[in-house]
């Protein structure tokens, strides 16, 4: 749930407690929300570290807490690139005192890493806060999630390895963010007092001061993501430059004419692979060789002859799990309807032929 999800869902709240939605209607359903779990909800951390928990948390316990429930994903210094693209690297001593990464604005960095981008320490904090670890979100205490952002920290050469992160000194951290310059919120879009102010927008001042034009309007709109024609080909054809995972594809802008292509039609087998390909499986097992999980081959060779084979694939399927093929865990496949994970294992028992 993103930031401005939960807050609207935390006004719901605060309005209900305060009867601003009692319009009669609906005498005696439902009470009014308790300050407790108004602030459950209420959890998100701002830039100016308003909504920030009290507590914290040293590099060394950030590395403990790190080792038991993230390193399994993201590597033991965040590096790892097998699952997830790096947290952690690209930043300099220099960065740390411009506070802009100098290979971020150069363009001339071989991969972004997470703190190479990121301009404020809230950033950090708020997300490891509410959606990590991936298998049990929201399940950090305040303490671990300080220690966790120290450790990062201390990777990145922000922190030295003896520093205590808490919300007390939080603000000074932020002082030392690689590309905390990168940002820019003295603009109308950017909510709160002018930074002469002590704040960190504009003080809501327009960017602009345009006057609407009503005439000549289009009777009709379409919304639409699109780069303008003169620019489509500025980077070669996208359609040639997209990861092989997922159903979206990039658009054509090589210029020709895409030749007639007759769909085939389509064997139980190869509508099962495909199945199995739009759903990303196809990116974490191979049929007969490991990627991230085991090969198709290996889970059928385990399986087999077992009773109900099919029933506890499933199962672990829908519900994801850790430990049984390794240390990275399976995420939970919930998108997949029940009908659809039935004929996933009955393909993946029987050989998972393609054809």
């Amino acid at each position: 749930m993103s930031r401005f999800s939960k807050t609207l869902v935390a006004i719901a709240l605060a309005a209900c407690a305060t009867g601003v939605l009692a319009d009669g209607k609906f005498a005696g359903v439902g009470r009014a929300a308790k300050p407790a779990e108004i602030h459950a909800w209420d959890i998100d951390v701002r830039p100016d570290f308003k909504g920030l928990r009290p507590g914290s948390g040293s590099v060394d316990q950030g590395m403990e807490t790190w080792e038991a429930k993230c390193a399994s994903c993201h590597g033991s210094f965040g590096e790892s690139n097998e699952v997830h693209t790096p947290l952690i690297g690209g930043t300099t001593k220099d960065d740390v005192k411009t506070g802009r990464v100098a290979s971020l604005a150069k363009g001339d960095a071989p991969q972004r890493s997470a703190i190479m981008k990121v301009a404020t320490v809230s950033t950090l904090f708020d997300y490891i806060n509410r959606a990590m670890p991936l298998t049990a979100p929201k399940s950090l205490s305040n303490d671990e999630v300080y220690g966790l952002v120290a450790y990062l920290l201390n990777l990145a050469e922000v922190v030295p390895s003896d520093f205590v992160l808490s919300d007390k000194n939080i603000a000074e951290v932020q002082a030392r963010m690689p590309n905390r310059n990168g940002m820019s919120t003295d603009h109308g879009m950017w909510p709160g007092a002018a930074a002469s102010k002590g704040g960190i927008g504009n003080g809501g001042k327009p960017d602009v001061k345009n006057s609407a034009c009503m005439s000549n309007c289009k009777t009709e709109v379409k919304v639409g993501s699109l780069l303008p024609v003169y620019a489509e080909t500025a980077h070669g054809n996208l359609a040639e430059q997209n990861r092989p995972v997922g159903p979206v594809r990039g658009k054509d802008t090589s210029g020709k004419a895409p030749a007639e292509v007759k769909p085939a039609p389509q064997s139980d087998n190869a509508a099962t692979t495909k199945l199995a390909t739009d759903n990303g499986c196809m990116a974490c097992h191979g049929v007969a060789n490991k990627i991230v999980g085991p090969g198709y081959n290996e889970v059928a060779a385990r399986y087999k002859g077992q009773a109900d084979a099919e029933g506890r694939l499933a199962a672990k399927i829908k519900a994801g799990g850790q430990g049984v093929w390794g240390s990275i865990p399976m995420p939970p496949q919930g998108q997949l309807k029940d009908d659809d994970v039935r004929r996933l294992v009955k393909w993946i028992l029987s050989g998972a032929k393609a054809q």
